[in-house]
């Protein structure tokens, strides 16, 4: 394929933009309406990508959970669960994680450090720091057109910073954490200063806000 994949960027917050808090457990933002939702978005994408800090904090998956999509997915001849793939700079990186450990499907680490990383996947050196660029570059050359990026706070801003980023979707949750030291959905940067709402939608309690940026379509 040309160009590169199609870039989109899922989070779920708190009121007051946090992403997380700092108990060491995963704050749970998301309700069983908004899980599943994510879930049949995933069954649309190619790749699902997190960094390496969402890696250790959460220890995702990052399956696609229905049978019945995925089922889906194989009929309609592609693999039965997107790439999943990780950014980590220093290559720091348990082989004992979830991600690593469970489901069927193809992993793909990019990093900084090659020699460093002792998992079960395979490796690519994506420059120093890693260059989200040259990332979704090789992803391109896998035949990988759509890509949804789930966190965290670092590879958002990485990725809205680079300006590679075609649409997010964002749950905002019915609920303030009240912590200026919680993981935020984005951090400081040359962040987009305008973006086209695409769809506000109430889901109990709970808003997706979907918006797009630039001219790209997928």
């Amino acid at each position: 394929m040309r160009g590169r994949p199609f870039v989109l960027l899922s989070a779920a917050m708190s009121v007051d933009g946090c992403i997380d808090d700092r108990s060491g457990t995963r704050l749970v933002l998301s309700d069983a309406a908004d899980l599943d939702r994510v879930d049949a978005e995933r069954a649309g994408v190619d790749a699902i990508l997190v960094g390496a800090t969402t890696v250790r904090r959460d220890d995702p998956r990052l399956l696609v959970r229905s049978a019945e999509r995925v089922a889906e997915r194989v009929a309609a001849g592609r693999i039965g669960q997107p790439w999943r793939v990780v950014i980590s700079g220093s290559g720091d990186l348990d082989p004992s994680a979830q991600l690593f450990t469970t489901g069927d499907g193809r992993r793909i680490v990019y990093t900084s450090q090659p020699a460093r990383v002792a998992v079960p996947a395979e490796v690519v050196h994506a420059g120093a720091p890693v260059d989200p660029v040259r990332v979704l570059a090789d992803l391109a050359t896998r035949g990988v057109e759509r890509l949804m990026v789930e966190g965290g706070t670092s590879i958002h801003t990485l990725f809205l910073a680079a300006g590679l980023v075609d649409e997010i979707q964002l749950v905002v949750a019915p609920f303030f954490l009240g912590d200026p030291d919680a993981p935020r959905f984005v951090g400081a940067g040359a962040l987009p200063t305008r973006m086209r709402l695409a769809e506000a939608r109430p889901m109990g309690d709970h808003v997706l806000l979907r918006y797009r940026l630039g001219e790209r379509r997928g």
